[in-house]
């Protein structure tokens, strides 16, 4: 995770604890938890945070980041297609999200999250499966913040 010019890395568990909740846990590499909250799409409970992480603006941005992350449902307003992909535009208040399908395996691989017409945040997947990403790439574009996500495997 990049935010301005400060790097953490760690392991990053999502675990649904039921129907609408995920519980969200950032730990560093030797197991110490960083940030610990429950995120819904109306609803955010911080159980945790270290101290030095403990900043509105970066609590603010993990909150909608993960609530946009994890929203469940996309009323399909518009479709259309490119070369490589099926595209879905979804209009949520005065929020818009872009789907991108890739037409070889129909799998999402990408949202586009824009407000008032202006790009604000692209998620991008890589995945071999329907139900999971294998990597996710969520990069702001009017704030210095990339988020980078890794499925660990067993065998890693």
């Amino acid at each position: 995770m990049d935010i301005y010019k400060n790097h953490v890395s760690g392991i990053l568990i999502i675990k649904k604890i039921n129907e609408k909740t995920h519980r969200v846990v950032l730990t560093s590499d030797f197991g110490n938890k960083l940030i610990d909250f429950e995120v819904s799409e109306n609803d955010f409970k911080l159980n945790y945070v270290l101290p030095d992480l403990d900043k509105k603006i970066v609590i603010n941005f993990l909150k909608n980041d993960f609530q946009e992350l994890l929203r469940q449902k996309y009323p399909v307003n518009e479709s259309f297609e490119n070369e490589n992909s099926k595209i879905y535009l979804s209009k949520i208040e005065k929020k818009n999200y872009y789907l991108f399908f890739n037409k070889e395996n129909n799998m999402l691989n990408q949202i586009i999250y824009t407000k008032n017409n202006k790009e604000k945040i692209d998620f991008s997947f890589d995945a071999k499966k329907h139900i999971f990403a294998d990597s996710l790439n969520l990069q702001h574009k009017d704030f210095k913040i990339n988020i980078k996500l890794f499925q660990i495997t067993e065998t890693e």
